[in-house]
C-alpha cells in the first residue's frame, strides 16, 4: 500500500470505484472479513466476537471459530458486569478489550448487546445487561467508549426488540411504539448519543411484521435521523432478507459473505432502477469511512499486558457478585476457625461464561477451590467434595454415582464448621440459539442442597449462572447466598476474595429475581405463537411489573448487601440544567469496613394523564467510603428523565405537575423521598373534527371557544353534569353537532381548530 492510497479520502475512493466494486464492498469476503479493493488499496477489515472477550478464529480453524479461538482475557459477561453498576469499571474493561482487539489486528469487536431482559427464559440473557434501559444504556456506553478509545470499533447489538432465541431469525416482535421507544430502544439511544459506536448490528427478527434488516423507520428515520448515528449498520450474521431492500432501508454491510448472492441482487436492482445509485453510494461510503477509521490501529497494533488484564478481570468479577443474603454475619469467613467444607463441582471446574458465539478461550482460568485454599493458606483446613457432575450422566440411570457424590458431600459437611456450596446452571441450560425451559436449578443440585443443609445448617450458597434462578423456597434454609453470575476467567479468585473478606461485596442486581417464574410479566406472551410474540405487558417489564401488581419478589431490582452498612441523609432536589433536576444526598458508611454503595434514583409521575409505571430508575452513582466517612452524592436528571413518549404527537413530552423523586439502595429499599413540580411542555393532543368533546374542552385555545358556545344552553347542564357528563363528553364533537338543538354546527368545527 502506498502513501497515496492511505491518504485518499473515502469520498475520493468512492468516485474511483466501479459499480461492481461498490456492490462487492457491501458484502463480506468470508465469515469475518469485509471485502478488499486491492486496486485502490482498500484493505479487508476483520470483525469478530465478542462482548466480554475477543473470540478471534485461529488460523485454519473452523469457520465459526467456536472450537479454537486465540487466547484472550475472558471478562465477566454483561449479566455480571451490569451488577457492578460501575461506569468507570466498564470503561476500563472496554479499554482492555480494545487493546486486545487492536493487538490481534481486528477492527471491530462485535458487542456489546443491550437488549432488554424481557423474560428470564431468554437463553442469551447472560450476554445482556439489564431489564432497565437506563442502566443498560449507561453501562454499555461506558464500555463502548473504553473500547473505541483504543482505535478500534464496537458493534452495538442486536437492533432491535431481539428478546428471545426461539424463532429468533423470523419471529415478529409485536410491540406498540410507546413501549418500543420507552423500553426497547432507549438503551440503544443512550449509547448512540453518548458514545457513537462505529457500527450498529441489526437483529434477525421482525418488528411489527417488518424485518429489522430492511426497516427504514428503524435504521434510517430513528437511528440516523433522530439520534444522529453516523456509523455503519451491519447485519447480524445471516440476518439479511432481501438485500436491495436492506440497502434502501439503511443496512450497509451484509455479513458473513453471501457468496456473491447479495452483490448480484444489488447489481440487478441498480440495473432495473429499483435501487438508486444514491442509495448504493451512501452505503458504500459508510464502508469506506469504517476502513478509514480502522487504518491507524491496523498499522500500529500495540501490545497487551495479559497479567494486568487478568487482574482487571478479577476486580470486575468481585464488583459483579451480589450478596443476596447474609444472616448472623456468617460471611465473611474468618481467618481462623474450624474446617471449611467446599462442596460442588463448580468450585473446582468453574462455569465462567455462556455458550454460543461469545465463548472466549481464556488466557488462564482460576477456580474457587484453589483460590480459597491459597487465601487461608493453612490457617483453616479446606476440604472438598464434588457433590454432583455439572451435566447429568445418562449412564447413571439408577443414580448410584449421584448418591455416592451426595454421601461424600454430606460426610464432609457434617464434619465442618461451615460449608460453602457451589451451585449453578450447567452450560446446556442457557445458550445462544435456544431459550430456557424453566428457571430452576438442576434437580440433583437441589437434592444435594437439602442433604448438605440437613448435615450442617451453616451453609453458604455460591451461585454460577448467567440468568436468574429460583431461590424459593431453599434460600430460607441457608444463612447466606452469594450470586456470582458467570465470573469470567478470574471469577474463582474473586469469589475467594469475597468469601474471605479480602474484598467487600458491592454488586446490585440488574434484574429482579421473582418468587416464581409464573409471576414474571411475559407469562402467556413468551415465546409467542405462529411467528408472532405479543409484548402484552407493554411498559411493565421487570420491576415495573412486580411493583404495579404489588407482587412479592425473591430479590428486588437493585438489591445487594455489603459487609458494612450505609446511611442516607440530607436529600435535596434542585433545578438543574435545561429543564432537568439535580439530586443531592449524603451517604455515610455506618459500619466497620470500607465498602461501596450504589445510590439509585427513581422517578414517579404523580399527576400523569397517561399510564406510567409506579417508579422508574432514572439515575445512579457508585461511591466508595471508608468506615465513618460521609460524602455528598450528586446525580443529574435531565428533562428526559421525567418524560414519556406521547403517541398522539409523536414526541417526548414532560407533562406539567408533581413528580416523586425516590432515593434508595434498591427499587424496594427507598431511604429518602421528595417531590418536585415541573412546568412541563404544555403539549396538547392535536384536534380533529371527530375528537371527543373531552379533548376539545381540554385544548388550550379551542376549549374556551367550545365552552362559550355551550354556556347558557340546556346542553351545558348535560355536558357538565357530575353524574352523566362523562358519557356526553366521550362523544366525538362532530357527532354531537348533529344532535337536535346542539349549539355548534358541523361546518363550524374546522374554524375552531387552531391553524
Amino acid at each position: 500500500m502506498t502513501d497515496t492510497d492511505v491518504t485518499r479520502s473515502p469520498a475520493r475512493l468512492l468516485a474511483e470505484l466501479t459499480l461492481e466494486e461498490k456492490a462487492a464492498l457491501l458484502d463480506g469476503s468470508d465469515f469475518w472479513h469485509t471485502e478488499p479493493v486491492e486496486r485502490l488499496g482498500v484493505p479487508a477489515l476483520m470483525v469478530t466476537d465478542g462482548p466480554h472477550g475477543l473470540r478471534k478464529q485461529a488460523e485454519g480453524d473452523d469457520h465459526l471459530g467456536l472450537t479454537n479461538s486465540v487466547p484472550a482475557t475472558c471478562f465477566p459477561p454483561a449479566a455480571g458486569l451490569a451488577s457492578s453498576w460501575d461506569v468507570d469499571l466498564l470503561h476500563r474493561v472496554g479499554q482492555a478489550l480494545g487493546r486486545e482487539t487492536r493487538a490481534e489486528g481486528v477492527a471491530v469487536l462485535l458487542g456489546p448487546g443491550v437488549n432488554m431482559k424481557r423474560s428470564p427464559l431468554c437463553g442469551r440473557n447472560f450476554e445482556y445487561f439489564s431489564e432497565d434501559p437506563v442502566l443498560a444504556g449507561d453501562l454499555a456506553a461506558a464500555l463502548v467508549q473504553g473500547v473505541q478509545s483504543q482505535g478500534v470499533g464496537t458493534s452495538l447489538k442486536h437492533f432491535a426488540a431481539n428478546n428471545q432465541e426461539t424463532q429468533r431469525m423470523t419471529v415478529s416482535a409485536d410491540v406498540d411504539e410507546r413501549t418500543l421507544r420507552e423500553v426497547y430502544l432507549t438503551a440503544f439511544e443512550r449509547v448512540v448519543r453518548t458514545a457513537q459506536p462505529w457500527t450498529v448490528m441489526c437483529s434477525y427478527n421482525r418488528i411489527n411484521g417488518v424485518y429489522a434488516s430492511e426497516d427504514p423507520w428503524l435504521l434510517t428515520d430513528v437511528l440516523r435521523g433522530e439520534w444522529g448515528f453516523s456509523g455503519l449498520v451491519v447485519s447480524d450474521w445471516g440476518a439479511v432478507n432481501v438485500r436491495e431492500d436492506g440497502v434502501r432501508a439503511g443496512l450497509d454491510l451484509e455479513m458473513p459473505s453471501s457468496s456473491g448472492a447479495g452483490t448480484q441482487r444489488i447489481l440487478e436492482a441498480v440495473s432495473t432502477g429499483s435501487l438508486t445509485t444514491e442509495d448504493l453510494d451512501r452505503a458504500v461510503l459508510r464502508v469506506l469511512e469504517l476502513v478509514e477509521k480502522a487504518r491507524p490501529a491496523l498499522a500500529d497494533p500495540g501490545t497487551v499486558d495479559v497479567d494486568a488484564h487478568h487482574a482487571l478481570a478479577r476486580e470486575a468479577a468481585r464488583a459483579s457478585a451480589v450478596l443476596l443474603k447474609n444472616e448472623d454475619r456468617v460471611l465473611p469467613l474468618t481467618a481462623t476457625g474450624g474446617t471449611i467444607a467446599v462442596v460442588g463441582e463448580f468450585a473446582r471446574t468453574p462455569r465462567y461464561q455462556g455458550a454460543g458465539s461469545s465463548q472466549v478461550n481464556p488466557t488462564r482460568l482460576d477456580d474457587a477451590l484453589t483460590a480459597l485454599r491459597a487465601q487461608f493458606d493453612g490457617s483453616r483446613e479446606v476440604t472438598f467434595a464434588a457433590g454432583y457432575v455439572p451435566e447429568a450422566d445418562p449412564d447413571d440411570a439408577a443414580g448410584e454415582g449421584a448418591r455416592a457424590l451426595v454421601a461424600e458431600a454430606v460426610e464432609q459437611a457434617a464434619a465442618a464448621d461451615v460449608v460453602v456450596l457451589f451451585l449453578g446452571l450447567p452450560a446446556s441450560y442457557e445458550s445462544e440459539g435456544y431459550d430456557r425451559e424453566h428457571t430452576n436449578l438442576p434437580p440433583e443440585q437441589l437434592d444435594l442442597l437439602q442433604a448438605v443443609v440437613a448435615a450442617n445448617p451453616r451453609t453458604v450458597v455460591v451461585l454460577a449462572n448467567g440468568s436468574v434462578v429460583n431461590l424459593e423456597p431453599w434460600q430460607h434454609s441457608v444463612p447466606a447466598v452469594l450470586e456470582g453470575w458467570l465470573g469470567g476467567q478470574a471469577g474463582g479468585g474473586a469469589v475467594a476474595d469475597l468469601l474471605s473478606g479480602v474484598a467487600n461485596p458491592s454488586g446490585k442486581l440488574a434484574e429482579t429475581i421473582p418468587v416464581h417464574y409464573r409471576d414474571n410479566p411475559t407469562v402467556g406472551n413468551f415465546p409467542g405463537e405462529h411467528g408472532h410474540v405479543r409484548y402484552g405487558e407493554g411498559l411493565l417489564i421487570g420491576y415495573r411489573w412486580y411493583d404495579a401488581h404489588s407482587l412479592p419478589v425473591a430479590a428486588a431490582f437493585g438489591h445487594g448487601l455489603s459487609y458494612t452498612t450505609f446511611g442516607y441523609s440530607d436529600l435535596r432536589v434542585e433545578p438543574g440544567a435545561a429543564g432537568g433536576v439535580d439530586v443531592h444526598v449524603t451517604v455515610t458508611n455506618t459500619g466497620e469496613v470500607a465498602g461501596a454503595e450504589v445510590v439509585q434514583v427513581y422517578v414517579a409521575d404523580l399527576d400523569a394523564t397517561v399510564f406510567r409505571p409506579d417508579a422508574e430508575l432514572k439515575g445512579f452513582a457508585r461511591v466508595h467510603l471508608e468506615p465513618g466517612q460521609a460524602q455528598e452524592v450528586s446525580i443529574a436528571l435531565d428533562e428526559r428523565a421525567f418524560s414519556f413518549w406521547h403517541s398522539a404527537t409523536g414526541r417526548w413530552v414532560v407533562e406539567g405537575g408533581e413528580f416523586g423523586v425516590r432515593v434508595g439502595a434498591s427499587s424496594r429499599d427507598v431511604r429518602l423521598a421528595s417531590t418536585v413540580t415541573l412546568a412541563g411542555d404544555g403539549v396538547s393532543v392535536p384536534l380533529q373534527v371527530d375528537s371527543e368533546l373531552d379533548v376539545w374542552l381540554a385544548h388550550p385555545s379551542a376549549g374556551p371557544l367550545v365552552r362559550e358556545r355551550l354556556e347558557d344552553t340546556p346542553w351545558a347542564g348535560m355536558v357538565f353534569d357530575p353524574q352523566h357528563g362523562a358519557m356526553m363528553r366521550a362523544i366525538p364533537l362532530v357527532r354531537l353537532t348533529r344532535f337536535p338543538g346542539f349549539p355548534i354546527a358541523e361546518h363550524d368545527l374546522p374554524g375552531l381548530i387552531p391553524g
